[in-house]
């Protein structure tokens, strides 16, 4: 793999996953397709709340990932978290089991959920991104380790709104200050996160698994100018203890998966 490959600037890589993810919320909003009921929730205030910033930051993202090296690994790994994610905010919305360890415990009974199919889905493209990624075995399965649990990682985080928006950015803007391709590869998760931060906070608006998913696997492939395995594995241990912590408390009520879709008024 040529790491010397030239990348689209920060600014440009920004640019296009706000502008992108923009477009997307705001033709959503207009003309969603479906019933419009599918489209909203009622938040842990009561409030109603519409998953537009989901797909909207899933395209916004791809659309950012910019660097010609790594565009074939970025795109895989947001489309595919995005996507796995959407399908657990539409088809699991009733279930009201969260984390890798109800998921798993499952699926060892032969019920396959829709987060078994998420857990699985996002691992499988992380693995794949990470072969295209790295060249050593060892670094590859590492890497695509990483990027899925930074995928689940910010999914944990998008327990109140704005919260997970606020976590990307938080991570993500001193990543602007590198150059070359760490700096347009942070500047993918942090446009599509501006562009919708505002509306998650002021709760019109929330990520939903399909946007948290994307959000948190767009940096994962920063991990492709990291030099080996020996860069990758504080950071898999510092998210395997994030993702694998059992949940102390009950689900936050403003998770989607434990929220109805509100009557279509009439």
């Amino acid at each position: 793999m040529n790491r010397g490959a030239p990348g689209a600037s920060r600014t440009a890589a920004f640019l296009a996953a706000l502008s992108t993810t923009r477009a997307v919320y705001e033709v959503l909003r207009s003309r969603a397709p479906g019933e419009p009921a599918r489209w909203r929730r009622s938040n842990y205030a009561g409030r109603t709340v519409e998953l537009y910033a989901g797909p909207a930051t899933v395209l916004g993202a791809a659309a950012g990932a910019a660097p010609s090296g790594t565009r074939g690994a970025v795109t895989l790994a947001v489309l595919a978290a995005g996507a796995c994610g959407a399908y657990d905010d539409l088809a699991g919305a009733g279930d009201p089991r969260r984390g890798f360890r109800a998921h798993l415990r499952a699926l060892r009974h032969g019920e396959v959920t829709t987060g078994a199919v998420k857990l699985l889905g996002i691992g499988a493209a992380a693995l794949t991104a990470g072969a295209l990624l790295k060249e050593r075995p060892l670094d590859r399965l590492l890497a695509g380790v990483v990027i899925a649990g930074g995928a689940h990682c910010v999914n944990l985080l998008d327990v109140r709104p704005g919260r997970a928006c606020v976590g990307v950015l938080a991570l993500g803007v001193p990543g602007l200050l590198r150059g070359g391709t760490a700096g347009a590869l942070a500047a993918v998760p942090v446009g599509a996160a501006a562009a919708v931060a505002g509306a998650d906070l002021a709760e019109r608006t929330m990520l939903g698994d399909a946007g948290a998913h994307a959000l948190g696997a767009a940096p994962g492939p920063l991990v492709w100018i990291m030099p080996g395995s020996r860069a990758l594995v504080p950071r898999l241990a510092a998210l395997s203890s994030v993702d694998m912590a059992p949940p102390f408390l009950p689900p936050p009520p403003c998770d989607p998966r434990h929220q109805t879709p509100l009557p279509d008024p009439a």
